[in-house]
């Protein structure tokens, strides 16, 4: 296979590293690709849209899988679906929607591949009550470092490792996944306005279980009695009878919003302080105080970024740092502090997200536990940043939560035991199915995933 050696960084584009990028066309070259990884080992990418370092692998191999995206079987009676791991979400919308079916999980982007989904287990705005993408796959087969495809199912110790494990288990090849039915292509939208934080999640934790999906944008530069204020968007998969007429003769057309691509240079600092916070009380002011079923597509209500390709340059070259953590329940007065210091740094983010967790998946390093989460962008060169986050990295893993490895690309490998507790049973199922490190990354590295594995196999061995 042909393979170029190429400059690969995550969508926050703050640490390229160069890598052999390989593209497999069949299963079989996939596992001619493990075998001819190389001492550096090798690391399965979809689409790239991890943040930070997590499909990239400095001096070694990254095997491009997006060109398995076959979609093998569709059952449109039970909704399920079996499809290569290279397939994307938005693939599967534009298949699956005018079908009556749809993904059971998305996040912000619907540009990720199944195999990412999994290797990540995503969550979406309907955590609180669907959990995360790993609960609706049913089986995946996965190439293993030995060479072996081996087919996973639920319940087993692969399937928990390889659910979270950004891919350090192996590269998946196809999976089967559980579908959400749905009579349209349209949300039933419910918006809002919160005064600050308090209400907000007030209204969160009153009201989330009568909606499917719910999400706040937060806006985190407001201090003083409007800390954290907010606008709450909740809603559900409109039905067939909510439409308009007009609607209704292609209640299941899929036609996302497209806009020009954000240019390849951008001054930097054109996100400060100023800018945002300009932008911040527009959004805010523009929002309504309150509003009912209003109809909106779901690229709109889903995914309103993908409608700007290469959004994430607006950031300029030095990038931005997503930063992503969740707290239990019981630790809102954790989640205030940190809303309150991240506000009093005068931190400029303009993506920022409050939703609440519910029961979180079996997945040893799956992200979401019950709780509170908050996502924002920083720009990347913001003065003090490294320090600043580490210090909130404490307060987060000493409240018993944790940061999300998707979007990390500099958490201090000392704290991940504590944010993760199943972190050693993982790092042991390593040892034993891939001794020789073949599946790394530059994350597993900086975490000490992958070295720490080698030390501990050889340490059993011994």
């Amino acid at each position: 296979m042909p393979a170029d050696t190429v400059s690969v960084t995550g969508w926050g584009r703050t640490a390229p590293t160069a890598a052999r990028l390989v593209r497999p066309r069949s299963y079989e070259e996939a596992a001619a690709a493990v075998r001819e990884c190389g001492a550096r080992g090798g690391i399965a990418r979809g689409l790239g849209r991890a943040y930070g370092d997590a499909a990239q692998n400095a001096g070694g191999a990254v095997l491009d899988m997006t060109g398995l995206d076959r979609i093998h079987a569709i059952d449109a009676d039970g909704g399920t679906v079996l499809c290569d791991a290279g397939v994307s979400l938005h693939r599967l919308m534009e298949v699956l929607l005018p079908l009556g079916w749809f993904v059971p999980v998305t996040p912000g982007t619907r540009y990720v591949t199944v195999g990412g989904a999994i290797g990540a287990d995503i969550h979406g705005k309907n955590h609180h009550g669907s959990g995360s993408f790993a609960r609706h796959v049913l089986s995946f087969e996965l190439l293993t470092a030995d060479g072996e495809i081996r087919t996973v199912g639920r319940g087993t110790p692969l399937f928990d490792a390889t659910s979270g494990g950004m891919g350090l288990t192996g590269v998946i090849l196809t999976a089967t996944v559980r579908l959400q039915p749905v009579e349209t292509s349209l949300m039933s939208v419910d918006t809002e306005r919160a005064v600050d934080l308090d209400a907000l999640m007030a209204r969160l934790t009153a009201t989330d279980h009568r909606y499917r999906y719910s999400v706040a944008w937060i806006d985190l530069l407001a201090r003083g009695t409007s800390m954290g204020r907010s606008v709450l968007t909740r809603g559900d998969h409109a039905r067939l009878d909510s439409l308009p007429p007009r609607a209704r003769r292609h209640p299941l057309a899929f036609r996302p919003s497209q806009f020009p691509a954000a240019p390849a240079f951008v001054p930097e600092g054109l996100l400060g302080r100023s800018t945002v916070g300009l932008f911040n009380e527009l959004w805010y002011r523009k929002a309504p105080r309150a509003r009912a079923g209003e109809l909106q597509k779901i690229s709109t209500f889903f995914h309103p970024l993908d409608g700007v390709p290469h959004w994430n340059r607006i950031y300029g070259r030095g990038g931005f740092v997503q930063y992503q953590f969740v707290v239990g329940h019981g630790q809102e007065e954790v989640l205030r502090r940190i809303v309150e210091r991240i506000s009093q740094r005068r931190c400029p983010s303009f993506l920022a997200v409050l939703k609440r967790f519910g029961e979180g998946d079996p997945g040893w390093l799956s992200f979401p536990m019950p709780g509170w989460t908050l996502a924002l962008d920083i720009p990347a060169g913001l003065p003090g940043l490294a320090a600043f986050l580490d210090e909130l990295d404490e307060e987060v893993a000493g409240a018993g939560g944790r940061v999300y490895l998707a979007k990390d690309s500099r958490l201090r490998p000392e704290l991940l035991g504590d944010m993760y507790p199943r972190l050693a049973e993982f790092r042991a199922l390593r040892a034993e199915l891939d001794p020789r490190g073949v599946f790394t990354s530059d994350l597993s590295r900086r975490l000490n995933l992958s070295d720490l594995s080698r030390r501990l196999n050889l340490q059993e061995l011994s």
